[in-house]
């Protein structure tokens, strides 16, 4: 699996298999979907922060030195 966030166009893709898509289908204007022989292979999401679907904060944790 492959997540990855373009912030300069606020568009989200999540790569669950690489294996060859065969049919995209679009949800709604903002999802779309790749399908493999074997299902979902990848979600394309256009505005992803600003529908509220790309998390507006990152939690990172620090560990401290003992």
């Amino acid at each position: 699996m492959r997540i990855v966030y373009y912030e300069e166009d606020d568009i989200l893709f999540i790569e669950i298999s690489k294996g060859a898509i065969l049919r995209d289908e679009s949800v709604s204007w903002n999802v779309n979907i790749g399908y493999t022989a074997d299902g979902i292979g990848e979600m394309t999401i256009l505005d992803a922060q600003k529908s509220g679907i790309y998390p507006l904060q990152i939690e990172r944790v620090v560990s401290e030195a003992a």
